[in-house]
């Protein structure tokens, strides 16, 4: 697909606003339309990641008061948690959480339908003017005093 190209200064003059919101809407949607596949949301899909990430690390207290910032949806955790436990995808030793088997490959399973998501958006966007775009954002977070780092 093709988009309609504008003069520079037209889209210099654009609502910096609308098109950050717009671009999370149809990217956030179409990643929870991929994750419904697997019947996860995200929640689910952060808690999987992170428990993969570090194995045996976190505890469901010290893992939703990571994730609770990023959550959009007033989503109860313990409810999330409870639901990958009762899949089988999650153990818990001491308090301690870890992937099992069956959960490290629905998390397989569901990063793949995001790398779908992800390939897709990406068409025709250089790796360049990706970076570039994700670093002008970080630079306006910044001037607006908000955490411009790396989550």
């Amino acid at each position: 697909m093709t988009i309609k190209e504008y003069p520079q200064d037209t889209i210099a003059a654009q609502a910096i606003g609308y098109w950050t919101g717009a671009a999370r809407d149809i990217i956030v949607g179409n990643l929870r339309t991929a994750l419904a596949e697997e019947d996860l949301t995200q929640p689910h899909w952060w808690i999987l990641n992170h428990l993969a990430g570090a194995p045996g690390h976190w505890t469901r207290t010290t893992l939703t008061t990571k994730l609770t910032p990023f959550d959009d949806q007033n989503t109860d955790f313990e409810a999330v948690h409870t639901d990958l436990a009762d899949r089988g995808w999650t153990t818990e030793t001491e308090g301690r959480l870890t992937l099992t088997p069956t959960g490290e490959a629905g998390r397989q399973r569901a990063k793949t339908r995001n790398l779908k998501v992800h390939h897709r958006m990406r068409t025709e966007v250089p790796e360049t003017d990706y970076a570039a775009t994700i670093n002008t954002l970080r630079r306006l977070i910044d001037n607006l005093g908000g955490n411009s780092d790396l989550p």
